[in-house]
């Protein structure tokens, strides 16, 4: 599992290892592997099979997966833990009537989003789903690295934190045009601290660009970004630059006081 720098620090006699262990296994469930017998999930977690396969069984046994005896994949019920969390956290809440109104006002999708590890989670959305493959959704999970919000995130990590998440973070090509290079990426990271925006274009999706800005509260932490997605072949870089942006470092100064 991936540790952020806003990670508590945890006494050894308060670790329980064996729930460390479950959330890993139930964390190897992704978009690209669905369906998880115990080697793969072993794998996945860096666990023994015997130990895999007994969490499995345990998380089958509660309702998280579901299983044909073989292979397991996650049930409904992991909904109630996300499901929770957008109901009841702040930073959703907040977020979500800029949203809306912007995605009236423009007609795009917008979204907010929150660095975990190597991803960004998608904690607020509003607009259409059409630019987007492959949709968007709350609680959707985009690699960071190939992402507008992801990079703008990145971008507001100190020095340490950032080369630390580079240690240990691999960067896969999702494009021709996403950043693999951890040099490259360190740069395109400095350009987009010095313009407090980023614009990705096809970096996650042929066809797709888009245009972030930091989120941040009154004492200048970095919490969240807010983006938006619009297909390539009908936004010129004029219209990013003469609308889109100007909205989003607006809705940005707004949102500000109430962080």
């Amino acid at each position: 599992m991936s540790k952020t720098s806003s990670t508590p620090a945890i006494a050894r006699p308060d670790f329980i290892e064996g729930m460390a262990r479950g959330m890993a296994v139930l964390e190897s469930f992704s978009t690209e592997r669905q369906r998880l017998n115990a080697t793969l999930a072993a794998q996945r977690a860096g666990i023994t099979r015997a130990a895999a396969r007994r969490h499995l069984l345990t998380l089958a046994h509660l309702g998280y997966l579901e299983t044909d005896g073989s292979h397991f994949w996650l049930s409904p019920k992991v909904l109630r833990l996300s499901g929770s969390y957008l109901a009841s956290a702040r930073l959703p809440r907040v977020l979500q009537p800029t949203l809306n109104r912007l995605s009236i006002q423009m007609g795009e999708s917008f979204s907010a989003t929150v660095l975990d590890g190597d991803e960004v989670v998608i904690v607020a959305r509003a607009g259409p789903t059409r630019v987007l493959a492959y949709g968007v959704h709350l609680g959707a999970r985009l690699p960071a690295h190939a992402t507008s919000t992801g990079l703008v995130l990145l971008a507001a990590l100190s020095e340490g934190a950032l080369a630390g998440w580079l240690e240990v973070h691999r960067l896969a090509r999702l494009t021709p045009h996403t950043l693999v290079d951890p040099e490259a990426l360190r740069l395109a990271l400095k350009r987009i601290r010095a313009d407090d925006f980023c614009q990705a274009d096809q970096t996650h999706e042929l066809g797709v660009q888009a245009l972030a800005v930091p989120l941040r509260n009154l004492k200048g932490d970095t919490l969240a970004a807010l983006n938006v997605v619009v297909g390539a072949s009908r936004n010129g870089p004029e219209r990013l630059a003469r609308e889109l942006l100007p909205a989003l470092q607006e809705a940005a100064r707004e949102l500000r006081p109430l962080l």
